[in-house]
């Protein structure tokens, strides 16, 4: 407590004092006993209430000791599944050290393509390796605070950003142990190969090899590519000590429709001991006929521009840009047409549309000519006449069209338009609703109807390109906004008719890891059915494995995981239980392990990990220095942290009831005594 605050104290103790003595003694005639009594109790009262306006604090420090964070970063990917029981002991040399218990509050993660908490025992059944994200999760778990990391990996690294570059972003010390083999063998591998998912009937399609030799002496190796086991295409490479990379190009032909199973091999060497990496699986799909999709416009706008891209990350869909005055020669090849801020130079077009009973994509704007666009189709009714304004998107789950379970309308920024109150006739189901000013005003934003001369859709609002910019703000990538689209796209040229029961899969998955089957199904009033219960049925063509898999309620759709199923080409079948509705499709699942091509450890790229925090690369017969350094350098010593608490020295309840309580004992004896 401070000297000024002690002083205050005091002369409120002299300043009640002197009132009380002034009232009971200098004014009164009474003397004795009684007025001694009520001159203390009137003393207390005054000075409790002056002692609760100085209010009195104090303060006191608390001492606390703060370990360092020592978190245990372990490889679970299969490269690494060869030394189980050495990761093990140095996992419990560890964690059972006495010296590091008590400097260090210990943490136990592993890692695949994600970090998590370590279970019980380590499984090392992750086909992936994502070491960058490891340590950058880390650092958002760890933030602002004393940490340093023991990472037990073979620095092969399958996914993500380059970790040996992370040093400068990472705020704590990375020590790595390098665990498997760290000899260099020679070695010939296929590193990587890039090939389209489509490939178009009676065209020839690329593939693109990046292949690497490893060693001290040059080698020649000869590559083949086979397509559903007849080779097409064959090069003799040839590697020296200075040039050990090359780049084959290689035209394919795809001759009939179908999935094409396309197997890369590449000759081994006399001595090689991983010819794992030596041939690499893919397939491709061949398909007969490419959607053309025409943008039709008479104005220059951004819009036009994020359409082609999101359109075109499909490679099954083409597409070109015209002006409403394009002759009928150039329509007659386009399958669906896409109407940019129709004004009176589209009429033309929409007869045409109307003949052709084709597909459309309206979008309106501030462009637009809204007493046209309702005087040339009489679907849609839009008012005209409204000031611009901004429309924030709501998504409908309940749409029933087509499945939207994966798209995503968070964040979005508002679309401009000067559209007024909106009526659609008929089968109108409402994709999107418009949100003004934070309220929803129940009016469609983006609508899908089906009429006997096509399927049409209508956006009543500009700007789509700012939700491609926030679709990759969101998400690093375009992908949300480009599955919108790619939908809408498909919704216009798929022919039939809506389904209740709608799935979504790949024809071909790289492997069990990340292979899923996605349906959702509608009731009999096109409504999510929340309550269904779905089984998805698989049986392999050749071997006839099968294989039931109950699919799981997610957020808005079913799913069944393939994690586990053996490469292979399978036909299944989603059946809903309750009903005699089922849906049926075929994939086909690789054998490709990518953490089974690499032989030996990268400790070089770990060593530049370390270099670039400030840490120090270790083996794992090292483990005894790696322990002396975390016990013994000052850098990791715990830290006497203290902190001040400043209270009030008296309850300010207890003495208000203190207060009440004297001067209502004062008037109860003055009244009893008659001095009142």
């Amino acid at each position: 407590m401070q000297t000024t605050t002690l002083l205050f104290i005091f002369g409120a103790a002299l300043v009640a004092l002197l009132l009380a003595l002034f009232q009971y003694h200098f004014k009164t005639k009474r003397k004795g006993t009684l007025a001694k009594t009520l001159a203390f109790l009137r003393f207390l009262s005054l000075f409790g209430l002056l002692v609760l306006l100085i209010n009195p604090k104090f303060s006191k420090n608390e001492y606390r000791l703060e370990k360092t964070n020592l978190v245990v970063l372990t490889d679970n990917s299969t490269s690494v599944a060869t030394s189980q029981q050495r990761i093990g002991d140095l996992i419990d040399q560890l964690n059972r050290n006495e010296a590091v218990a008590d400097r260090f509050d210990l943490s136990n993660y592993q890692f695949g393509t994600e970090l998590a908490e370590q279970q019980d025992s380590l499984s090392f059944t992750d086909q992936n390796t994502n070491i960058a994200r490891a340590l950058s999760s880390t650092k958002e778990i760890y933030n602002n605070t004393s940490t340093v990391a023991v990472l037990l990996t073979d620095g092969n690294q399958t996914l993500g950003n380059d970790y040996g570059f992370l040093g400068s972003s990472l705020k704590f010390p990375v020590l790595p142990i390098v665990i498997g083999d760290t000899t260099r063998y020679e070695d010939l591998r296929i590193d990587q190969v890039n090939v389209n998912r489509y490939a178009f009937l009676k065209n020839k399609f690329p593939v693109e090899l990046f292949v690497t030799y490893e060693g001290r002496s040059g080698t020649t190796a000869q590559l083949t590519i086979s397509v559903d086991g007849t080779t097409q295409y064959r090069e003799t490479l040839s590697f020296t000590d200075g040039d050990g990379t090359q780049t084959v190009n290689a035209l394919l032909d795809a001759q009939t429709v179908g999935v094409k199973a396309i197997s890369v091999q590449l000759q081994p060497l006399d001595n090689e001991r991983n010819t794992v990496n030596n041939q690499k699986r893919m397939a491709v799909e061949v398909i007969d006929e490419k959607t053309n999709v025409a943008i039709i416009s008479s104005i220059v706008h951004p819009d036009i521009g994020a359409l082609i891209k999101a359109i075109e990350s499909n490679e099954q869909r083409s597409v070109s840009v015209n002006k409403p005055t394009t002759s009928t020669n150039v329509l007659d090849e386009v399958d669906i047409f896409i109407l940019y801020q129709p004004d009176a130079s589209f009429k033309a077009v929409f007869d045409y549309i109307r003949q052709k009973r084709g597909s459309s994509f309206i979008i309106g704007g501030n462009k637009t000519d809204w007493r046209f666009f309702n005087s040339v189709q009489p679907q849609v009714r839009v008012e005209d006449g409204y000031p611009n304004q901004e429309i924030s998107p709501i998504l409908n789950p309940s749409f029933s069209k087509f499945d939207i379970s994966k798209v995503s309308t968070v964040d979005f920024p508002p679309l401009e338009s000067d559209a007024g109150a909106i009526v659609a006739s008929g089968d109108a189901d409402i994709l999107i609703s418009m949100m003004i000013r934070g309220r929803d005003i129940n009016t469609p934003l983006l609508i899908a109807k089906e009429e006997p001369e096509g399927k049409k859709l209508f956006l009543f609002g500009e700007n789509l390109w700012k939700w491609r910019v926030q679709s990759f703000r969101n998400d690093r990538n375009f992908e949300n906004f480009d599955l919108l689209i790619g939908k809408l796209m498909l919704y216009l040229s798929d022919n039939e008719s809506k389904k209740r029961l709608n799935l979504e899969y790949k024809r071909i998955y790289d492997g069990s890891g990340d292979s899923k089957i996605t349906a959702t199904y509608f009731d009999g009033a096109f409504v999510f059915d929340a309550n269904a219960t779905m089984v998805l049925r698989v049986k392999e063509r050749e071997n006839g494995f099968t294989k039931e898999i109950p699919m799981l309620l997610q957020n808005g759709f079913y799913e069944a995981d393939l994690l586990g199923i053996p490469a292979g080409t399978y036909d299944f079948t989603v059946s809903v239980e309750e009903e005699n509705r089922s849906s049926s499709g075929s994939f086909t699942i690789l054998d490709f392990d990518v953490e089974q091509q690499f032989l030996s450890s990268d400790y070089q790229k770990l060593q530049q990990l370390a270099n670039s925090t400030g840490g120090v690369l270790y083996f794992p017969s090292e483990m005894d220095s790696l322990i002396a350094q975390l016990t013994t350098t000052n850098e990791f010593a715990p830290t006497q942290k203290s902190s001040k608490n400043v209270v009030s020295l008296i309850d300010f309840r207890i003495l208000m009831a203190l207060i009440v309580a004297f001067l209502a004992l004062e008037w109860f004896i003055r009244k009893y005594n008659g001095l009142i």
